[in-house]
């Protein structure tokens, strides 16, 4: 289950539904009996919750708004955590820019590690090391000849970050990394499938996996030697 509160327009469209609701039980309570104010209020209350837990599930169709440019400059928005230094990433994207005038947008969400970390909205520490993240990976395009720049998207979910991006970045395509499926939270918790639903651009799935890499190196020091 995901925030359904997915943007500040959407927190704010809440609150004042809610302020609404609560001067229509006020006025009908004044103006009945307070029982039937109560019946109202009651109505309300479960009529609300079904809608979050609906949201939450992601049963209510969404489309992301996309901007767009008309210029020569082909953009790719990554959304990743913590595989955005990954080499299979880092390839991708160079086989992707190779005879294009290129522009790459970074986006890494700061994911907090507990639900009450993330309804709470505690996110200093999953900020940082999300910041210290997309700080080395943009040294590492950068080294690589690639054009990207970055900044750590919305706490909440990835999928909320993506949108976000989406917003003010007019970009062609997205790619998505991930770790292997077997030690995803993101493929269990559907990004890359929701996103396909909701973005109406192509998507690449790139899986990233770190031990491998890191393995790597070490079996081909073991071959030459």
């Amino acid at each position: 289950m995901h925030n359904p509160l997915r943007s500040e327009r959407e927190v704010f469209r809440a609150v004042l539904i809610v302020a609404i609701a609560a001067g229509a039980v006020v006025v009908l309570t004044v103006l009945t009996r307070p029982a039937i104010g109560a019946a109202l209020l009651a109505a309300e209350i479960g009529l609300g919750i079904g809608l979050l837990w609906r949201a939450g599930r992601g049963s209510i169709p969404h489309r992301a708004e996309v901007t767009r440019r008309d210029d020569p400059v082909y953009r790719i928005l990554v959304l990743a955590n913590e595989t955005v230094g990954g080499r299979a990433l880092l390839n991708e994207l160079q086989n992707r820019v190779k005879g294009r005038n290129t522009e790459i947008l970074v986006v890494v969400p700061a994911l907090t590690s507990s639900r009450l970390e993330h309804w709470s909205s505690d996110v200093d520490g999953a900020l940082d090391e999300a910041g210290k993240r997309l700080d080395a990976s943009l040294a590492t395009m950068a080294a690589a000849g690639l054009r990207a720049r970055g900044h750590v998207g919305d706490h909440h979910e990835p999928n909320s970050a993506l949108e976000d991006a989406l917003r003010d970045f007019p970009a062609d395509e997205v790619v998505i990394s991930t770790h292997p499926p077997e030690r995803s939270r993101w493929l269990e918790r559907g990004v890359v499938t929701q996103a396909r639903e909701e973005v109406p651009l192509p998507i690449t799935h790139v899986v990233v996996d770190l031990e491998a890499e890191a393995g790597a190196p070490a079996q081909a020091a073991r071959a030459a030697s």
